[in-house]
């Protein structure tokens, strides 16, 4: 886990922080019982309180959680999405009953049509899509560094951005590359 962060603006904030449920530098899960699930959903207005989640909810919105983390990934470095992440969202829509809605005004949005955490998720889902809409999602990123994968929200002007941090994760990939250098020059004589 990164010792500072890059907070992601307005509701993308909830995507960043159930992205970063997982810390996989230091092996821990914030979603790591389905009561646990509930209350972090909850707590973020995603899930009306009180509501409980069971065993087939964590497993799902654990698999949401790493399909996240694989978009984040490709808004990072631009590499190919596992086939599984697209799958795995396209479920997670469904489960949700996700529907385009209209108003007599002719505005459009997303509603979710499920109650409980199938609901809940598909809520972030929504907000993943509004983020695309309003440009901001490509600068939710994860971190380059294998170990660390954490969420971040790229600030720099020309989202450049490659890790979480770079006095942390950023001076650890430039000390590999140069140490990899290093080995790969023939010796002096």
């Amino acid at each position: 886990m990164p010792t500072q962060s890059k907070e992601a603006p307005g509701e993308l904030a909830a995507v960043r922080g159930f992205v970063n449920t997982r810390d996989i530098d230091l092996d821990t899960d914030a979603l790591d019982t389905p009561a646990r699930l509930a209350e972090w959903l909850a707590g973020r207005g995603l899930l009306e309180e009180g509501v409980l989640a069971g065993a087939a909810d964590l497993r799902r919105a654990v698999a949401l959680r790493e399909a996240l983390r694989e978009l984040l990934l490709s808004n990072n470095d631009g590499h190919a999405v596992e086939a599984a992440a697209p799958t795995v969202l396209d479920e997670v829509a469904g489960r949700a009953g996700l529907r385009l809605r209209a108003g007599a005004e002719g505005r459009t949005w997303l509603e979710a049509q499920a109650a409980g955490v199938d609901g809940a998720l598909g809520r972030l889902l929504i907000i993943v899509y509004r983020a695309m809409e309003a440009d901001t999602w490509a600068r939710l990123k994860a971190c380059r560094n294998d170990t660390c994968r954490w969420a971040f929200y790229d600030h720099s002007k020309n989202h450049s951005g490659h890790w979480c941090t770079m006095s942390v994760c950023g001076n650890q990939q430039k000390a590999r590359a140069y140490r990899e250098r290093r080995r790969a020059q023939p010796p002096r004589s």
